[in-house]
């Protein structure tokens, strides 16, 4: 196996355009686990660690981009990620544990496409947009497009993921992701990212995304207006939940059975919608 450390973006894509079966490396954290483990055997390895772009986040008046190589733990604490951008920094803090935390990075997620992981389902509730770098130029993709299934992504041969785009949203919208798990630092068995904005005792706005419970997480659109211009209450979370619950399409696996996951769709999407409420002091 080959390993090179490139100090551009351009570089990289170079390499790993003319290296069939190469791969990133970010922070390991899962890629090395698989090789260990003999589920993969890349024949080269294209680390991004030189690349300084990837580590920078800048601010504009759209929101904030998040360099690929940024580690959860910093996204846990970046304070700019507030209102309904503060989906992100909620997952990112609840995230496995310090160690994965600490190694594991925005970008990594975004290309492992593990749809039982937090930061997938929190970029999908932020509206969250890819920079992706390639042979061809670089392009932007809504994140519901680079996750395309199951540990499987848009990305093509000698693409790069370069940094992400969390938008500002609406204004007056918090962001809330909470997860149910057997044991903390475990995968969660279901999960909930959502963004909320209520005027008075209704709500305006909803954006709900369900996690570990389909090849990607699961956005459902008449979930979301079943909410808005509701006062939240127990008929119609539950109708919501209905909804979600319908739509998807868990597996049978150690955390729980298909079945179980759909129960508790709509139990932690009440609970979700709770805490987001007092976030927002509504």
């Amino acid at each position: 196996m080959r390993y090179a450390e490139p100090e551009t973006v351009e570089e990289g894509v170079t390499l790993l355009a003319s290296t069939e079966h190469s791969r990133c490396i970010a922070g390991g954290a899962t890629l090395v686990a698989m090789m260990n483990a003999g589920h993969i055997a890349p024949a080269m390895l294209v680390s991004l660690h030189r690349m300084r772009e990837l580590f920078t986040l800048t601010e504009s008046a759209e929101g904030l981009w998040i360099g690929a190589m940024t580690p959860h733990r910093v996204v846990a604490a970046e304070t700019r990620l507030r209102g309904s951008m503060g989906v992100v920094r909620s997952a990112a803090g609840q995230l496995a544990h310090p160690s994965i935390r600490n190694m594991g990075t925005i970008g990594g997620s975004v290309c492992l496409a593990d749809p039982s992981t937090e930061m997938p389902v929190a970029l999908v509730a932020a509206s969250a947009r890819v920079e992706i770098a390639g042979p061809n130029g670089r392009r932007i993709v809504p994140i519901e497009d680079a996750l395309v299934d199951r540990f499987k992504t848009s990305l093509g041969r000698g693409e790069i993921v370069t940094r992400i785009l969390i938008p500002r949203g609406v204004e007056g919208a918090v962001g809330h992701h909470l997860r149910f798990s057997r044991v903390a630092g475990d995968y969660p068995t279901v999960s909930i990212s959502l963004t909320l904005s209520m005027q008075g005792d209704r709500c305006v706005h909803a954006r709900v995304v369900v996690g570990s419970c389909g090849p990607v997480p699961l956005h459902v659109t008449a979930a979301d207006q079943r909410l808005i211009h509701s006062v939240l209450g127990e008929d119609d979370v539950a109708a919501a939940g209905q909804l979600l619950a319908s739509a998807a399409s868990p597996l049978d696996d150690v955390r729980g059975s298909a079945e179980y996951r759909r129960m508790l769709i709509p139990r932690l999407l009440g609970r979700a919608l709770s805490q987001a409420r007092e976030l927002a002091h509504v």
